[in-house]
């Protein structure tokens, strides 16, 4: 699929260092699918159009909703070891901890698609377990889950600056500068943010919220298409002082 480029009409365009070429990517949710497709897309981009340092950053929503919350972060470790790659947590991986912590947490992760997340480990979970249930789904889940996957999930920063651009899953809180942002926001955070049209410093690269496609406004892009149930899965491409997608 070629590259769109589309210019930014402003006087001082917000922009990356010259030679870097960053490939955000929204909210995955369990479609390891459509992350191959975008990878070969970007490998494709990366083929017919070298770049001195291409820097991949995924914002986050790795698991739940989608059936493939496994393949998706094994993939993400592999794809760490080939490439330079920048996972941001979502608020979707702090279930994960939460609920191998306190099982009684199940029912809340549950509403969020956390069930197919315990499928794509090989688990069976009840829609309706009670206390008992729960904690011995907990134990399984502990037994199923890698430790690479956990140590990944425990790992992910909640943001990543590059040129101009602040990337976060889901938004910043106003008024607060970027470098004291509280990772609650950071994860959760949406109408405060989302309605603020003054500018925040860098432009904030974000998901969290879908949209039928991509959101670019003069103090934030939203990338995140709703991939587990539109089978649109959104890359954003930052070079220069031009923003594409691919």
């Amino acid at each position: 699929m070629p590259t769109l480029r589309v210019s930014r009409s402003k006087k001082t365009p917000p922009k990356v260092a010259d030679g870097v070429r960053v490939y955000a990517i929204g909210d995955v949710h369990g479609r390891a699918d459509l992350l191959e497709q975008v990878f070969a897309r970007i490998d494709a981009d990366l083929r017919s159009t070298p770049a001195a340092r291409p820097i991949e950053v995924l914002l986050g929503d790795y698991v739940d909703r989608g059936p493939a919350s496994r393949q998706v972060i094994e993939r993400l470790i592999g794809r760490r070891g080939e490439r330079e790659t920048v996972c941001l947590k979502g608020n979707h991986e702090t279930f994960v901890p939460e609920f191998l912590q306190d099982p009684a947490t199940l029912p809340d992760w549950q509403r969020y698609g956390g069930l197919e997340t315990l499928m794509s480990y090989g688990l069976t979970p009840a829609r309706n377990a009670d206390a008992g249930a729960r904690a011995e789904l907990a134990a399984a889940f502990a037994q199923a889950l890698p430790a690479a996957h956990l140590a990944f999930l425990r790992g992910l920063k909640p943001t990543f600056t590059c040129g101009d651009f602040f990337f976060v899953h889901a938004g910043v809180r106003p008024g607060v500068a970027l470098a004291k942002q509280q990772e609650s926001d950071l994860l959760w955070i949406r109408e405060d943010f989302l309605l603020h049209e003054e500018p925040f410093g860098k432009i904030i690269v974000h998901g969290h919220t879908p949209v039928g496609q991509p959101d670019i406004r003069p103090n934030r892009i939203n990338i995140d298409t709703g991939a587990y149930a539109t089978n649109t899965l959104t890359c954003l491409v930052l070079e220069a002082d031009t923003v594409a997608f691919v």
